[in-house]
């Protein structure tokens, strides 16, 4: 097996995040899911933006969002998603290799938008998310690019992915070309109601060792497994994958890999502002401890740094430099020589 270039690959939606403050009573009026992701049409997209307050526009999307985090924290990714060659497109293409992630999937000419989600964030930080995924349904097998699939030491994508159905052959395509080549691959559940929609399919993709490494929360856990039971979710994970975080919010995560069992906890915070991209930080700082030879506690924590610091700002994406903070908290001790910057494309 070849020396990797790449410590991660992710495969996901590419999304704009536009972003607004909102009060509770906004998403009983318009009929929006607290804390979930709501996949819309383009009428229920136009209905929504032309109803929200004042917004930001950030890229984001939920395997994009690690792949940036992975980036800041030193650590050499890759992304492969699908936006339109139009002006969205322009800006999270600008925006993701900005940020050291190779990107370089073709843009999707004359057809659906580049994809946008309507994040709306109550006072207690929770995020509400509306989804039209435009450009993203058309990532397909077409799209794997096989040289960084072999080239990455872990391939994640995430579980969102199960929605459009050309990406379920690309994501499947991915996982085969990275265990010809003793690569890992890995998800994350994404969402409880994702969850209900692909149970089925996303323990087969477990069970069938199609995907090695699982990342889920709480809520996600115990909806794969039908149970009320934290406890009970988590003996059945274990058996059903090789290696799986679980995230509890203030509670931590917790750490699965055979009989092992490794608690790590939350880092404390000034103040919660927006919970979005919490999960994806959190497997960015886990899979670039993980990739970098760190112990399983050691990765748990740098999930736990990134994720803490992602959700005390607005947005998905660090605005400060993760490698920096990580140093400060004493979490990198030796720097590996082959985590450098990471590369903002094949072609630059």
């Amino acid at each position: 097996m070849s020396v990797p270039k790449y410590d991660v690959l992710c495969i996901g939606n590419a999304i704009v995040d536009i972003l607004s403050r909102t009060e509770d009573n906004f998403l009983v009026d318009n009929g929006i899911i607290k804390g979930a992701m709501n996949l819309i049409d383009a009428e229920r997209a136009e209905l929504l933006y032309s109803r929200k307050g004042p917004a930001i526009e950030a890229s984001g999307g939920s395997a994009g969002n690690t792949a940036a985090g992975i980036a800041s924290l030193g650590g050499r990714s890759a992304f492969f998603g699908k936006v339109a060659a139009d002006e969205l497109g322009r800006i999270y293409t600008h925006d993701i290799r900005g940020q050291g992630v190779a990107f370089d999937t073709p843009p999707l000419l004359d057809s659906a938008p580049t994809a946008r989600c309507m994040i709306f964030v109550t006072p207690d930080g929770e995020r509400s998310m509306n989804t039209y995924l435009g450009a993203c349904v058309e990532l397909g097998i077409e799209d794997i690019e096989s040289s960084k699939v072999s080239a990455a030491q872990v391939v994640y994508f995430e579980g969102y992915l199960w929605d459009p159905p050309r990406a379920k052959e690309a994501i499947l395509l991915a996982a085969k070309i990275a265990h010809e080549h003793g690569r890992e691959v890995s998800m994350t559940l994404s969402d409880p109601f994702c969850v209900d929609r692909y149970r089925d399919e996303f323990l087969d993709l477990m069970r069938s060792g199609t995907v090695d490494i699982v990342f889920a929360n709480e809520a996600e856990v115990k909806s794969l497994y039908q149970t009320s039971s934290f406890e009970s979710a988590l003996e059945a994970l274990r058996g059903d994958c090789k290696l799986a975080a679980v995230t509890r919010s203030e509670l931590g995560s917790i750490i699965l890999r055979g009989d092992e069992t490794v608690e790590v906890k939350a880092i404390e915070i000034d103040a919660l502002v927006d919970t979005t991209g919490a999960g994806d930080l959190y497997a960015a700082g886990f899979l670039f401890g993980y990739t970098n030879g760190y112990t399983l506690e050691e990765c748990g924590n740098f999930g736990s740094l990134a994720a803490g610091i992602v959700i005390q700002q607005i947005g998905p994406r660090p605005m400060h430099n993760l490698k920096d903070l990580a140093e400060q908290f004493g979490l990198i001790k030796a720097f590996p020589a082959k985590a450098g910057t990471g590369f903002a494309s094949d072609n630059a």
